[in-house]
C-alpha cells in the first residue's frame, strides 16, 4: 500500500528533520506512527503526501510513485490532520459536502457518501450546525467527517484526538478500528500511548528524524532489556539468600526492602514459577505476588529516552 525508502528532509534554517526513514506498510492494516513531540511524524506525512520537498528518499503508494501532481493517487487519499480544517461558513453537512465534492462529482452519489458519513462521525444531530456553534470533540469528528466521506483507500490520521474529551476520544478511535476492518488502510500518528495500545496491529517508532523500531506490541517487547517485573510481599532475605536469587537465569536486577521484593526479569520464560520455587526451598513467608509485563509506555520510554525535551 505504502512505501517509504530512504527519505530525508532539511529544514530552511538547516536542520535535519527527518533522517533515512524507510516504512513499509502492508494493504489494509493500521499503522501507528508515535514518537515524542519534534521527532518528524507530521513532517512525514506531509512528505509523502507531497506537500513538502524532500531532499532525497522515495515514496510509492498503491503501487505508483507519489508526486505533487498525483491526483490519480490522492483521490484515494482521506487526509485528517492535527489542525481542524473547515469552513466557518458552512455548516455540518454543506462541510462535508464540498470536501467529498473534490472527489465525487455524482450528486446522488455525493448526498449518499455524506450521509453515510454524518451518521459514521454520529453527528445526525447537528447537520445545520456551524463550527462556531460545535464543542472541540464534535468539531473534530466533522473533520474526521470530511476526510474520509470520498470512501479513500488510505486514511491518515495526525494526532486527531488532541483537546478532546474522553467520550469523544473514544467514538474517535473506536471509528477509526471501524474504517480499518471495514478495508481501509489506516496510518494514525499519536504520542498517546494508552490511545496506541487501543488501536494498533503495528507500531512504528519514531525519534530525532529516525525511524528506530517497527512492528507489533509483542516484537517491540523483545527489543528493550526489562521484559518482566516481579514484586512480591516477603520477609527479609539474608545477603545469601539474595545472591542465590540474583544468580538464576534472566534475573537482570533484584532488591529486598520495607518488605517487599522487587525483581527485574530480562528474557526467559516462567520466571515467576521459578523464583516462587526458590523461596519456598527457602521457606520465606509471602504476601501479595505480582507480574508485569512491560507496557507500550515502558518500550516507548526505552527505546527514545526519558529525558524531558520538546524538540521543534
Amino acid at each position: 500500500m505504502l512505501e517509504i525508502k530512504n527519505l530525508s528532509w532539511t529544514a530552511p534554517d538547516g536542520r535535519k528533520i527527518i533522517n533515512d526513514v524507510s516504512l513499509n506498510i502492508p494493504n489494509k492494516k493500521l499503522i501507528v506512527i508515535t514518537g515524542p513531540n519534534g521527532s518528524g511524524k507530521t513532517t512525514t506525512i506531509n512528505c509523502l503526501l507531497s506537500l513538502l520537498t524532500y531532499d532525497r528518499g522515495d515514496i510509492e503508494i498503491f503501487g505508483k510513485k507519489m508526486t505533487p501532481n498525483a491526483y490519480d493517487i490522492k483521490k484515494d487519499i482521506g487526509v485528517v490532520m492535527q489542525n481542524v480544517a473547515v469552513f466557518d461558513e458552512l455548516n455540518v453537512y454543506e462541510n462535508i459536502d464540498y470536501f467529498c465534492g473534490l472527489y465525487i462529482t455524482d450528486k446522488k452519489l455525493r448526498r449518499k457518501l455524506v450521509d453515510e458519513a454524518i451518521e459514521f462521525v454520529g453527528l445526525e444531530d447537528f447537520r445545520k450546525f456551524y463550527p462556531k456553534k460545535l464543542s472541540g470533540g464534535l468539531l473534530r469528528r466533522l473533520n474526521i467527517a470530511c476526510g474520509i466521506a470520498h470512501r479513500p483507500k488510505l486514511i491518515i490520521f495526525d494526532e486527531p484526538t488532541v483537546a478532546v474529551d474522553p467520550q469523544s476520544r473514544n467514538k474517535i478511535l473506536e471509528g477509526i478500528q471501524r474504517l480499518n476492518k471495514e478495508g481501509a488502510t489506516i496510518i494514525y500518528t499519536s504520542h498517546y500511548m494508552e490511545e496506541v495500545e487501543q488501536i494498533c496491529t503495528r507500531i512504528a517508532i519514531m525519534d530525532k528524524g529516525k525511524s528506530v523500531a517497527m512492528g507489533t506490541t509483542d516484537e517491540l517487547k523483545k527489543l528493550i532489556s526489562v521484559t518482566e517485573t516481579i514484586k512480591i510481599e516477603i520477609e527479609p532475605l539474608t545477603d545469601g539468600e539474595m545472591n542465590e536469587l540474583k544468580a538464576l537465569p534472566h534475573i537482570s536486577e533484584a532488591v529486598c526492602e520495607d518488605g517487599h521484593l522487587n525483581i527485574k526479569c530480562s528474557g526467559g520464560k516462567h520466571n515467576l514459577i521459578r523464583i516462587m520455587d526458590f523461596l519456598q526451598k527457602k521457606d520465606k513467608a509471602m504476601g501479595r505476588v505480582f507480574s508485569e509485563q512491560p507496557s507500550l509506555n515502558d518500550i516507548f520510554l526505552e527505546i527514545t529516552g526519558k529525558e524531558l525535551r520538546d524538540d521543534q
